[in-house]
């Protein structure tokens, strides 16, 4: 199918298998292929047989053209698009789709992992053994959050300064190479405003902007929702962690979502828009096991007290 703007709006040119099916704005007419494939042979001699920039018309093809209604050859678009195609037959390439049900605990877009632990260093007070075995020992229903509180309390700052896994470090920086700076303060904010849903994190992040970037780049061009956006797109088509990313998409292409009532909606990458759009508004930061994941807790490396927090992303249940 071709979709092309015309002079009354956009048309879409069905090929069929004898047929050109043509669908517009209140009307839907049938032309033989063979007309089309005639008409284009003389559009083509005409071109082939002049060595001037501007190529009188056939009398045939401007009849065809007339009986068809167009009367523009050149695409009036505002987006550079001289046309849109969509291809579909029985022998079509496949499309890979994951699935993620609501109607049960839904796997992760990115599970977390000790390969997905950020590092805050330990700034400020320097703390004795048995000051780092208070904190660490700290055991409530937010422990994360007050371990980080009691930190402070205690005059110590924490500073983000790296990933712990080299190749998730360098995954984060394809997308941006101050992203797992940001990375870093939105899990900071999550655990300590509770605040977890992806866009509401990134609108906050806008509003403290902690890569200290100019506001006509915050508002104007929406750089905090672009690389958010960017991000989760690239852990719903494929990268993980501790896997190299280059940039590239995997077999997946899209998502089959599965609703509370086991309704089913489709997002393809095709279309960019839309599936960006539902990532950012559907998905949310979550807390894995502080034990299994190894976060959570101050760690000494090299005579330095750092503090690691998990990146886990998942979809959100309504």
């Amino acid at each position: 199918m071709i979709q092309r703007e015309e002079h009354n709006g956009p048309r879409r040119y069905y090929i069929e298998k004898d047929t050109i099916r043509i669908e517009g704005t209140g009307s839907s007419k049938r032309f033989p292929r063979e007309s089309f494939e005639a008409v284009a042979a003389l559009i083509l001699e005409a071109i082939k047989s002049s060595s001037e920039a501007e190529v009188p018309s056939p009398e045939e093809v401007e009849a065809f053209l007339d009986a068809l209604s167009i009367y523009d050859l050149e695409a009036q678009t505002t987006d550079r698009t001289d046309l849109s195609i969509a291809c579909w037959h029985p022998d079509a390439p496949l499309m890979g789709f994951t699935i993620y049900s609501r109607l049960g605990t839904m796997k992760p877009l990115l599970d977390g992992g000790r390969a997905a632990n950020l590092k805050l260093e330990l700034t400020g007070n320097q703390f004795p053994n048995p000051t780092v075995h208070k904190i660490n020992g700290l055991e409530s229903a937010n422990e994360v959050a007050d371990r980080m509180l009691l930190i402070e309390s205690l005059g110590g700052t924490l500073k983000y300064v790296d990933v712990a896994d080299k190749v998730f470090r360098c995954n984060l920086q394809m997308i941006d190479l101050h992203f797992p700076r940001l990375l870093a303060e939105s899990l900071r904010m999550m655990h300590l405003d509770g605040i977890t849903r992806v866009c509401e994190l990134t609108d906050a992040m806008k509003q403290i902007n902690p890569l200290k970037i100019k506001d006509e780049l915050i508002g104007k061009h929406g750089y905090y929702e672009y690389k958010m956006k960017q991000f989760l797109s690239a852990l719903a088509l494929g990268m993980r962690p501790a896997r190299i990313y280059t940039g590239q998409d995997s077999a997946i292409e899209g998502m089959l979502i599965v609703g509370g009532s086991g309704e089913i909606l489709s997002y393809h990458k095709s279309d960019r828009t839309v599936f960006d759009e539902f990532l950012y508004r559907h998905t949310r930061f979550e807390k894995g096991d502080t034990e299994k994941d190894k976060y959570g807790v101050l760690e000494r490396e090299n005579g330095v007290y750092y503090f690691k927090l998990n990146a886990k992303v998942g979809l959100v249940k309504r």
